[in-house]
């Protein structure tokens, strides 16, 4: 599975840097091309010339040679890799990860890459189960790199205890596995998708708004599924407290309804299809307060006015080479309610869930979803975490657009 991959091995200041030695010639032995990256502190540990002889190019170490002023591109080592693996990744240098620190060409080039990335940590007991290091790992985890969890074992300083290094023959069957599961399902490579998610909020005056609970995390899913089919994603977002972590995939940050159906329209034609996760406002104030509006004794009447309906608005423009997904939030007759959506808006596919389902809905790391199709078919599933509803709806457009549906 690794046969011509590009893999940077970046290596830091650990004890454990000597199995850098021998996890080179493994990922040399299986096919891959591999660069070395050594943080100053790890070339005390383990020797460059080692491993520049073991794979067969010069170690880089500094972003430039003081005596030439020569310059290492780490954005262009960070475009060539299909893999950045740092191992052993210590405490420090994944601290600095967590929080954009660029102090040296490891840390340049873990910004700058836009491929994936592996971590394997490797330090004593005590600091791998210091809250710093456990907080910096959830971050980094969050970030969307892989963490290869440190091993349980006898360490440098005498104890015994979590902070081992993984062995190379497992990190590599680790990346082996990688490289299969995102190589399995690339069912919309080249294709180009557009994903709506979040709320939006229409201002009543500049501080206060109409919107709804919509997190975003459905959409969020969604775009992450899709990008690991190969697809070129267009996230339009809402206000949301969420990141993608994914840099393949492009956002596009919106607050009203009127933004998001600006963007929508505009990227729509060039799309192969969409999918309307976000939870947009129905109505707008028609005349919203350009002061704060204050208190008064009498009742305050808001006059509002219908937003532009972006699902009825694609599904009107859209070719027939394209498909159309959206999703129906009901509170009752839900199932009559999503079909008379779906043939009205003219899409080829709704996600349906209900605020009546414990776990489902709006705020919630989990949902429970039916998908409904133009033919009158439904499928039912059981309540899941998001990411795992996130690979259900994908596989459900996969066969609508294979003509398996």
């Amino acid at each position: 599975m690794l046969k011509g991959k590009k893999i940077i091995l970046g290596i830091t200041g650990s004890i454990a840097a000597y199995k850098a030695a021998f996890l080179v010639r493994l990922l040399i032995k299986e096919g891959a091309d591999v660069r070395v990256i050594m943080t100053p502190i790890a070339t005390e540990f383990i020797s460059p010339l080692t491993l520049s002889t073991l794979s067969g190019h010069p170690v880089a170490v500094e972003l430039f040679t003081k005596d030439t002023g020569e310059w290492t591109n780490h954005v262009d080592l960070g475009l060539w890799a299909d893999l950045v693996l740092i191992a052993p990744a210590s405490a420090n240098t994944m601290a600095k990860m967590a929080n954009g620190i660029a102090d040296n060409l490891l840390s340049t080039v873990y910004l700058s890459a836009r491929c994936p990335v592996i971590i394997v940590p490797a330090m004593d007991m005590d600091m791998f189960k210091h809250s710093s290091t456990q907080k910096n790992l959830k971050i980094l985890e969050g970030y969307g790199n892989i963490i290869i969890d440190a091993g349980t074992g006898e360490l440098a300083s005498g104890l015994s205890g979590k902070g081992r290094m993984e062995e190379p023959e497992k990190i590599v069957m680790e990346i082996s596995n990688f490289f299969k599961k995102i190589n399995k399902n690339l069912s919309f490579a080249g294709q180009k998708v557009l994903i709506t998610a979040g709320p939006t909020f229409e201002a009543i005056d500049p501080v206060r708004f109409i919107g709804n609970h919509s997190s975003g995390k459905m959409g969020i899913q969604l775009a992450e599924a899709f990008a690991e089919t190969g697809a070129e994603v267009h996230l339009v977002l809402g206000p949301v407290n969420l990141e993608i972590q994914r840099r393949e995939v492009k956002v596009y940050k919106v607050v009203t309804a009127a933004e998001m159906n600006q963007v929508c329209t505009e990227l729509f034609p060039s799309m192969n299809g969409a999918v309307l996760a976000a939870a947009v406002s129905d109505f707008t104030p028609l005349n919203p307060g350009q002061q704060k509006i204050k208190r008064g004794k009498e009742d305050l009447q808001i006059q509002l006015k219908p937003t532009n309906d972006i699902a009825a608005e694609l599904g009107r423009a859209k070719s027939q080479k394209q498909w159309l997904v959206g999703f129906a939030l009901e509170t009752g007759n839900e199932v009559d309610n999503a079909r008379k959506k779906l043939e009205k808006k003219n899409l080829d596919l709704i996600v349906l869930n209900s605020l009546r389902d414990k776990g489902a809905g709006f705020g919630y790391d989990t949902n429970q979803v039916s998908i409904l199709d133009r033919h009158g078919n439904k499928e039912d599933y059981d309540l899941k975490d998001k990411a795992e509803v996130a690979i259900d709806i994908v596989k459900s457009i996969q066969k609508l657009t294979s003509g398996t549906l």
